[in-house]
């Protein structure tokens, strides 16, 4: 299993597997499986490409270069708020769970963070009531700060969402920062 930057030529897979993750987890995403299936590969591919400052960054975890699950970091572009990134689309797929690939994933985003000087906190959202996704957002370092009710629409009624954040001057095992 080897955990990288997502790159164009990735693009395809990337789709396959965040429409998976759409489809079956409805209640932990914004997007709509059907919403991201109508755009074209061109919307993916440029989700990944490297650019001197991205709006995104996403990582993936392979398995004999399958892609089997992933995570991404979006920065902010306002000049008051680029001292911030957000954790987004985690997502591994069902027969790569429960082998700490999640845990992997975030490692890879906060080490890639502890690269960029300006970002002092990254934050993210994870459902309220997935208390597994909000564990492991806990054992490195995350704090909640916040319930926003009715934060998403899905079939039968809302869900709320619980907002934690992780300052990036605080040094955890294995994601050394420099303050």
């Amino acid at each position: 299993m080897t955990i990288q930057r997502l790159t164009p030529w990735f693009a395809g897979q990337y789709r396959e597997v965040m429409l998976e993750a759409y489809a079956r987890h409805p209640e932990a995403f914004t997007s709509s499986a059907s919403e991201r299936a109508a755009l074209p590969l061109t919307w993916w591919e440029a989700r990944l490409e490297e650019t001197p400052r991205p709006g995104e960054v996403i990582f993936g975890a392979l398995e004999s270069q399958a892609l089997v699950g992933v995570v991404g970091l979006a920065f902010e572009n306002r000049e008051k708020a680029r001292h911030k990134a957000t954790l987004i689309g985690m997502y591994v797929r069902k027969r790569s769970q429960g082998h700490g690939l999640g845990g992997q994933l975030v490692t890879a985003a906060l080490a890639y963070l502890a690269t960029q000087p300006d970002i002092k906190l990254v934050q993210l959202t994870v459902t309220d009531g997935n208390t597994a996704a909000q564990a492991l957002y806990e054992r490195f370092g995350f704090a909640p700060f916040g319930i926003e009710p009715m934060a998403i629409a899905v079939a039968g009624g809302y869900v709320s969402k619980v907002h934690m954040w992780r300052r990036l001057d605080i040094p955890l095992t294995g994601v050394p920062r420099k303050a």
